[in-house]
């Protein structure tokens, strides 16, 4: 597939979103990928196949029933390129994907396809919400599609709510970032992982609703990409990726003692740390040696502040640039995530931090993710957690070779 050169086909179909389309085709050429258009009946009503091959250089496909063409139009397709991804992905797109509809060039590619499917929703916000289409949702990330947006805003219609597309900048990202490549050779990761729990007596502990399937996510990506990864887990019945070294650890304090020693006394030891752990903030000021009976009561329970983990490394790395800090951010205020993770950004010292709601960030295979820079705030959209990981490393990756550069 693809050769040297990456190759996506770009799957447009039948929605006034449409017109983002050439932008994504151009970010991608860009970015030095090959970019196959591929159009739908409905397609070319909404965008000019002459722009699309002026932007990519190539021929648009639009049937499988090209008298020119010698051969299976989605299968050659298919075997030219890596990622097929469909922008804008309409109701009736989901509908046919999730169903196995093969009847026109853009469901067989579907069914055909061996490499990563992206769909980027764009559809009025009742249809978006309807029980047929969340069916088709549920199906496709189920089938290990990729999901990029839809975002809240306004729609054709002029009204709002959730179902406008992604920007053309979030699906290429996405569509850049499926793409596995060694390029973590020879650096050091060290990513925490799940939650820390905080003992209240041998049978009872103050914890959290977090897995640690983001955090391995991230240390498999990791060490796909050739890194050394030491990954710091509190209590989880995950497997430990293969080529991990794993550290398991049970409390907050615990967590501490095994990050300093995996990033040296100077920090000198490790090029990133991914902190993905959810580090329990308080802790019970006394546990009790023997399980605690109930009586007829209330009891108030003293907690003590637990250290701030990247806080501190953040703090101790002062104005160098390594290690690469990533921070995370799960919060119940949708309207103020970013913010809050903004403020992270700043008061940890940290190089990014991932936002994402909490009603998407625990248990699920799937996350919905921001990104937040110093200059930036870019919306990663709905995203399988391998996928982000792998979204996450390209940042990461960014900033290593910035420093290698500086």
């Amino acid at each position: 597939m693809g050769g040297e050169k990456r190759a996506v086909a770009l799957v447009i179909s039948g929605s006034i979103a449409a017109y983002k389309a050439p932008m994504v085709a151009r970010l991608l050429v860009a970015a030095g990928w090959r970019v196959i258009p591929v159009m739908t009946a409905s397609a070319e009503r909404f965008v000019g196949s002459v722009t699309l091959s002026g932007l990519t250089g190539e021929a648009v496909r639009t049937t499988m029933w090209d008298s020119d063409f010698a051969g299976e139009m989605h299968v050659e397709i298919a075997r030219e390129v890596d990622v097929i991804a469909y922008v804008p992905a309409t109701a009736d797109v989901l509908a046919r994907l999730a169903t196995g509809r093969a009847d026109d060039l853009a469901g067989a590619l579907g069914l055909v396809g061996r490499g990563p499917r992206i769909v980027a929703p764009a559809m009025h916000p009742r249809m978006w919400h309807h029980a047929a289409t969340q069916r088709s949702v549920a199906q496709l990330i189920s089938d290990g599609v990729t999901f990029v947006g839809p975002i809240h805003g306004a729609v054709a219609s002029g009204e709002e709510g959730m179902g406008r597309m992604a920007e053309p900048e979030a699906i290429a990202n996405a569509i850049l970032g499926v793409i596995r490549v060694r390029d973590l050779e020879g650096r050091h990761l060290v990513v925490s992982a799940g939650p820390t729990v905080e003992d209240l007596d041998p049978v009872r502990f103050l914890g959290n609703r977090s897995t640690g399937k983001m955090g391995f996510a991230i240390a498999e990506a990791a060490a796909d990409r050739g890194a050394k990864v030491t990954l710091i887990a509190g209590p989880t019945h995950l497997a430990t990726p293969a080529m991990v070294k794993r550290v398991d650890v049970r409390s907050t304090v615990e967590m501490e003692r095994a990050i300093d020693e995996a990033l040296g006394s100077s920090l000198e030891e490790a090029d990133a740390l991914v902190m993905s752990a959810a580090v329990a903030d308080y802790r019970p000021a006394h546990v009790s040696a023997t399980k605690s009976k109930k009586g007829d009561a209330q009891i108030a329970i003293d907690l003590i502040k637990n250290p701030d983990l990247l806080a501190a490394v953040g703090a101790k790395r002062g104005a160098k640039q390594s290690p690469v800090l990533v921070g995370f951010a799960v919060e119940t205020s949708g309207e103020q995530l970013l913010a809050y993770a903004r403020r992270k950004l700043v008061d940890k010292k940290v190089d990014f931090v991932i936002a994402n709601p909490a009603e998407t960030a625990f248990a699920g295979e799937s996350n919905r993710a921001w990104l937040v820079t110093e200059s930036d705030d870019c919306d990663l959209g709905t995203l399988k957690k391998r996928a982000l990981a792998d979204r996450i490393l390209d940042e990461v990756g960014k900033r290593l070779l910035s420093q290698a550069g500086a």
